[in-house]
C-alpha cells in the first residue's frame, strides 16, 4: 500500500493524479523516485542524460552491476514500476537543456523536483520553472551535509538570487611555475593529460610561464643556464602533442622533460626562488639506479609514483594508437589510466616542490571535485523533498521551509534546521522584473565569441541566446541560428561601435528570458581575468543576517544551529557546484567517512522513517 492511503481525500487525489518532473536520476533521483511511487504519485516524468558506472553501485541503488552503460533514467524507471506497477513513469535519456524541453513542456507538471549535480543546469531549470511559474524543488548533498528548498516565482528566492562563487580558478603562473597546494599540481597534472592526449588548449598549457610578471627576466639571457639533456624536449618549438608523438610517446623523455628540464628552467627565473623555496628536479636514471620499490597501498614513494608514470603512459599510447589517427582521449576520474597517470604526476610534481604527496584516493576526490556521496544523506534529503511537495499540493506553500541537515546536531540537539523561506532579491538578474547587469571589460580586447560564450552563455546560462545593440538600429550582434553572426565572431565589440556606456539586450527564447547587460569599459583589469560582474563578489563570503533574518531563524529554532545552516543564505555551500554537491570540509568528512559506510544498508529503512516522523519528531511543520 502506498502512504497516500492514510492522507485526506483532496491530497490524496492530488498525489494520485498530479504530473510531477523528476530531473536527474543518480544519487538522490534513485532515493527520490522510489519515494514518490511509494507516497502513490501515479504520473511521473524523469530525466537524466547519464549512464550507469560501476561507481555509482554503491549509493544508487535501483541500479545494479548488470545495468552498467545502460540510461539511469530508463533503468531507474524499470526500478521504481517494480516497487509501484501501476505508476506511469516516462523515462527521458537527454538533457534537460535540450532546447525540445521547452516552456510548454514545463508548463505540464504541477512540480518540479531537482535531483542535479552540476550549476549549469540547476540554472537552467530554475529558469525554466520561473518562466513556466511552476514551484521548484531544489536539493543537494556533500557528504553528511545536506539541503532542500523551495522555489516559486515571486514569493521565494530563485536559485540564483544569491551569487555563487565562480568555479575555482587558479592563475596561469602559478600553475605553471610557482604551484603552493596539491591542488595546483592536480590541475596541472589534468592539464598535462589534454595536452598529450586529449584535446590540446592554449590556456592549459604546462611549460614554464615566461611571461611571469612576477619573475621579470630576460629569457634570452638566462636560457643558456637551462642545461635541458634533450634539446628534442624543447616544446616551444612545436606543440606538447606533436612532441609527444615524435618521441613516440617514450615515458622516460617525457618524464625527464617534464619533472627534470623543465624544472631547471624554472630555476633559471631567479626572483620567483628569492622568497619560496625553490623546487628540486628529477632525474629518472637516478631515481631507477636508487629504488626502494613500490608499495601497493597508500601514498607510494617518488619511485612508485615514477613507474606508476611509465606504466599509465604506455597505457593510454596504447589507447591511442587503437583508436586511430587524430584521436583524443577524454580524461575521467572513473577511467583507471586516466586517473593513474593524473596521480602519477601530481605527485611528483608536490614532491618536487616540497609538498606531501597525496593518495590516490585523495588526488580522484580533488580531480573530480567530489567529495564522496553518502546513501543515507541522499535518502533523508529525498524524504525532504516530498514532504515539501505534499505541503505544495495541500496548498500550504507559506508553510514549506529551506530544511538543512548538519553533520553535528546544533544546541537544540537537531540534525535538520529549518529556514523561512526569503522572498525574492531586488537585484536579481534572473527573476526581477526587469533583469538587469553591469559588465566590466575592455572593448577592445573582448571579441563577441568571448561575449558569447563566456560572458553570455557560461556567466550567465543562457543556452541559446540573441543578443542585439541598443544603438537605435537593433543591431545584431549574435544570433541563435547557426551561421548568421559567425563573422561577427572574432571581431572586438569596439568594432560595433560598443563603449563605455553601451547597452546590450540578451535573448533566450528557451528560457522566456531577458537580461539586459551595460557595459563599463575599462583599460585594464588583473590578469587572467577578461571581464566582472559589478556589484558580485563571488568569492567571499555571503553577506552577514539583517535582524530580521535572525528572527526569522529564531522563529524556526535556528538560532543555535551548527554552521553551516543560519539561513537560505547558506544555500550556496551545498549544491553550487559538480557531484551530487560540491564543497564540505573533506579532510575532516573523510575521518568519519567509512564509519558510517556499515550503515549503508539501511538506507531504504530510513527513507521510510522520514516519511513517518521527520514531521512530528524534527519541528518541520
Amino acid at each position: 500500500t502506498s502512504l497516500s492511503e492514510g492522507q485526506p481525500p483532496a491530497l490524496a487525489d492530488s498525489i494520485s493524479t498530479c504530473k510531477i518532473l523528476v530531473v536527474g536520476a543518480g544519487g538522490i533521483g534513485c532515493e527520490l523516485l522510489k519515494n514518490l511511487v511509494l507516497t502513490g504519485f501515479k504520473n511521473i516524468e524523469v530525466i537524466d542524460l547519464d549512464t550507469i558506472d560501476v561507481s555509482n553501485l554503491n549509493r544508487q541503488f535501483l541500479f545494479q552491476k548488470k545495468h552498467v552503460g545502460k540510461s539511469k533514467a530508463q533503468v531507474a524507471k524499470e526500478s521504481a514500476l517494480q516497487f509501484c506497477p501501476s505508476a506511469n513513469i516516462t523515462a527521458y535519456h537527454d538533457s534537460i537543456m535540450n532546447p525540445d524541453y521547452n516552456v510548454e513542456f514545463f508548463r505540464k507538471f504541477m512540480l518540479v523536483m531537482n535531483a542535479l549535480d552540476n550549476r549549469a543546469a540547476r540554472n537552467h531549470v530554475n529558469r525554466m520553472c520561473l518562466a513556466a511559474d511552476i514551484p521548484l524543488i531544489e536539493s543537494g548533498t556533500a557528504g553528511y551535509l545536506g539541503q532542500v528548498t523551495v522555489i516559486k516565482k515571486g514569493m521565494t528566492e530563485c536559485y540564483e538570487c544569491q551569487p555563487k562563487p565562480a568555479q575555482k580558478t587558479f592563475p596561469g603562473c602559478t600553475i605553471r611555475n610557482t604551484p603552493s597546494e596539491p591542488i595546483h599540481c592536480i590541475v596541472w597534472a589534468k592539464y598535462l593529460f589534454n595536452q598529450l592526449f586529449g584535446e590540446e588548449d592554449a590556456d592549459q598549457e604546462v611549460s614554464p610561464d615566461t611571461a611571469d610578471p612576477e619573475a621579470a627576466w630576460n629569457p634570452e639571457e638566462t636560457a643558456a643556464r637551462a642545461t635541458a639533456s634533450d634539446k628534442d624536449g624543447d616544446i616551444k618549438r612545436v606543440s606538447t602533442k606533436e612532441w609527444a608523438r615524435s618521441t613516440g610517446y617514450d615515458p622516460v623523455k617525457l618524464f625527464n622533460k617534464l619533472f627534470k628540464d623543465d624544472i631547471m628552467y624554472l630555476l633559471t627565473m631567479d626572483k620567483l626562488w628569492k622568497k619560496r623555496k625553490a623546487p628540486t628536479p628529477l632525474d629518472w636514471h637516478q631515481l631507477e639506479n636508487s629504488a626502494s620499490g613500490l608499495k601497493d597501498q597508500q601514498v607510494l614513494d617518488v619511485w612508485g609514483y615514477c613507474q606508476l608514470f611509465q606504466h599509465s603512459v604506455e597505457t593510454l599510447r596504447s589507447q591511442l594508437q587503437e583508436k586511430g589517427e587524430g584521436a583524443e582521449l577524454v580524461w575521467d576520474k572513473d577511467d583507471p589510466p586516466a586517473m593513474d597517470f593524473v596521480t602519477a604526476a601530481a605527485n611528483l610534481r608536490m614532491h618536487i616542490f616540497s609538498m606531501s604527496m597525496k593518495s590516490r584516493f585523495d588526488v580522484k576526490s580533488m580531480a573530480g571535485n567530489i567529495i564522496p556521496a553518502i546513501a543515507t544523506t541522499n535518502a533523508v534529503i529525498a524524504g525532504l523533498i516530498v514532504l515539501e511537495g505534499l505541503k505544495i499540493l495541500s496548498g500550504e506553500l507559506e508553510s514549506c521551509r529551506t530544511i538543512f541537515l548538519n553533520k553535528c546536531p546544533n544546541l537544540r540537539k537537531k540534525l535538520l534546521v529549518p529556514c523561512v523561506l526569503d522572498p525574492p532579491s531586488a537585484n536579481c538578474y534572473v527573476c526581477a522584473s526587469k533583469p538587469e547587469v553591469t559588465v566590466k571589460l575592455n572593448v577592445h580586447k573582448t571579441m563577441v565569441l568571448t561575449l558569447q560564450d563566456k560572458i553570455v552563455k557560461e556567466r550567465f546560462g543562457m543556452v541559446a541566446p540573441d543578443v542585439q545593440i541598443e544603438d537605435g538600429k537593433g543591431t545584431i550582434l549574435i544570433s541563435s541560428e547557426e551561421g548568421e553572426t559567425e563573422a561577427n565572431n572574432s571581431k572586438f565589440l569596439s568594432d560595433f561601435g560598443i563603449r563605455n556606456g553601451s547597452r546590450l539586450q540578451a535573448d533566450d527564447f528557451l528560457q522566456d528570458y531577458t537580461l539586459l547587460i551595460n557595459v563599463l569599459h575599462v583599460e585594464d583589469l588583473e590578469r587572467d581575468v577578461e571581464f566582472e560582474v559589478v556589484g558580485e563578489a563571488p568569492d567571499k563570503a555571503p553577506p552577514p543576517q539583517t535582524n530580521q533574518e535572525e528572527v526569522n531563524s529564531i522563529t524556526n529554532g535556528n538560532k543555535d544551529s551548527a554552521q553551516p545552516s543560519t539561513s537560505s543564505k547558506g544555500y550556496q555551500k551545498f549544491f553550487e557546484g559538480n557531484s551530487e554537491s560540491e564543497g564540505g570540509n573533506f579532510d575532516q568528512f573523510i575521518q568519519n567517512y567509512f564509519s558510517l559506510r556499515i550503515f549503508q544498508g539501511f538506507a531504504v529503512l530510513r527513507h521510510l522513517y522520514a516519511f513517518l516522523h521527520f514531521d512530528e519528531i524534527l519541528g518541520l511543520n
